[in-house]
């Protein structure tokens, strides 16, 4: 891959991060809530998955994605599910309680929020298409040497991990103007919103 090439295939891949989906979504309402730091492993869990499709589309993942099509149905509703699943809990997360401090409680672990961003990446159909139809622009897939494959997957890496977090320190900004407990319970509630939109559009999507 020449320079010029690898240049290009950096910002696409950063453009196609900061594009609207599911994974933006998810992040956006994490970090309006918890804030950038607490999105560092819901990001690397998205890379990873990411990467993995990269790795599969390398390898004939087309032909993968037409044999076992039933699979990847079923991993998109699972993680459309944990979406919504999420979303109410953001929603409901004052109910009883209306202080700030308790929001705390609601946070994920690191393992738990790695896998969250893992999920919501891999049921995510339109990252399958996305690297079937794109690496081979830039990669002859039938003279893949394992430098191409290394160079690609750090680029990829570094582009991922860069876009997703500025996504979710920008929306960590933005929720820092609003400071009072009310108006931190009405941010709740977006944030919830966004997570249940993006479930459902995630579900309702092919």
């Amino acid at each position: 891959m020449s320079l010029e090439a690898a240049i290009a295939f950096f910002f696409a891949i950063f453009i196609f991060a900061i594009t609207p989906g599911p994974g933006v979504f998810a992040i956006l309402a994490k970090a309006m809530v918890e804030g950038p730091r607490r999105c560092i492993m819901m990001a690397l869990g998205m890379v990873a998955s990411d990467l993995l499709y990269l790795q599969l589309a390398c390898f004939g993942l087309a032909t993968i994605a037409e044999n076992w099509s039933e699979v990847f149905v079923i991993i998109r509703y699972v993680g459309a599910g944990y979406l919504v699943y999420l979303g109410y809990k953001m929603i409901t997360a004052f109910t009883h309680n209306q202080s700030i401090p308790n929001q705390k409680k609601t946070q994920q672990t690191p393992l738990a929020s790695f896998s969250h961003g893992f999920l919501i990446s891999a049921s995510n159909p339109k990252v399958i298409l996305f690297y079937v139809s794109f690496l081979p622009t830039f990669i002859d897939l039938t003279r893949l040497h394992g430098s191409d494959l290394i160079l690609i997957s750090v680029l990829s890496s570094i582009a991922l991990m860069s876009a997703i977090m500025l996504v979710a320190y920008g929306a960590s900004r933005l929720a820092k103007v609003i400071k009072t407990p009310i108006a931190q319970q009405r941010l709740n509630k977006t944030a919830g919103g966004i997570m249940i939109a993006a479930g459902a559009y995630l579900a309702i999507n092919k």
